[in-house]
């Protein structure tokens, strides 16, 4: 199933099991995917900043999406595939999507200035895993240094039919939910999902100016639910 502008509800950020020796702990990933389906999550993020993608090679983290996928048997699974070049984010996006993954996510790459730079990574970006592929952006300047005014968003969104979610993780930020969903209303910019990040220390307020829930490593996601 992937996931489009409807998307709605917690979405978990899942952490990845390790064993002492590095290697992934696989039994605790099972146990992990059951966990947020029986607290009630729709789906969950796997290699996001949470799960600690920059510790695996590439065959590591498609072992990773593989084994979740499975586990998940069809309910909504997004891998993370932010790289630091477009042929490795082309090559993960499109086998975890082969293997069954609901949406990818993506941050803008380090060191982008400009608005032009960041509308253009996204537009590259796209290009490179493919049009077809449903994706999540992902705001979150504290961790990616990258800074994403309310424009450059609508322009994001507004060039690349396929972004499907807004991971809304800017701090302050409640003042771009309610602009972002003003141009929807007034429709200047076509309606997208906002999931909220930041570990929920803003959801009440968050949903009260329009957002569709949460996407977020929060420890304790029945609560959120």
């Amino acid at each position: 199933m992937k996931l489009d502008t409807s998307a709605c509800g917690v979405y978990s950020i899942a952490p990845t099991p390790f064993l002492e020796d590095g290697a992934i702990d696989w039994t605790s990933v099972d146990r992990m995917t059951d966990f947020y389906f029986e607290a009630g999550c729709n789906g969950f993020t796997i290699l996001g900043v949470l799960g600690e993608a920059s510790k695996m090679d590439a065959e590591e983290a498609l072992a990773l999406a593989s084994r979740v996928i499975k586990r998940a048997n069809g309910k909504p699974i997004i891998v993370g595939v932010s790289a630091s070049g477009f042929a490795a984010m082309r090559s993960l996006s499109r086998k975890v999507m082969d293997m069954g993954a609901a949406a990818v996510m993506i941050a803008p790459g380090a060191g982008l200035k400009t608005d032009d730079q960041i509308t253009g990574y996204f537009r590259n970006a796209v290009e490179a895993i493919g049009s077809d592929v449903p994706w999540v952006l992902q705001d979150y300047p504290h961790s990616t240094g990258v800074t994403m005014s309310n424009g450059v968003v609508k322009k994001v969104v507004t060039e690349n039919p396929s972004l499907a979610i807004l991971k809304h993780e800017d701090w302050p930020g409640l003042d771009k939910i309610t602009t972002l969903r003003g141009w929807e209303k007034d429709g200047s910019m076509r309606k997208i999902s906002i999931l909220i990040g930041n570990n929920g220390l803003f959801f009440d307020f968050e949903l009260d100016r329009g957002v569709d829930g949460a996407n977020t490593g929060y420890a304790f996601p029945d609560m959120l639910v």
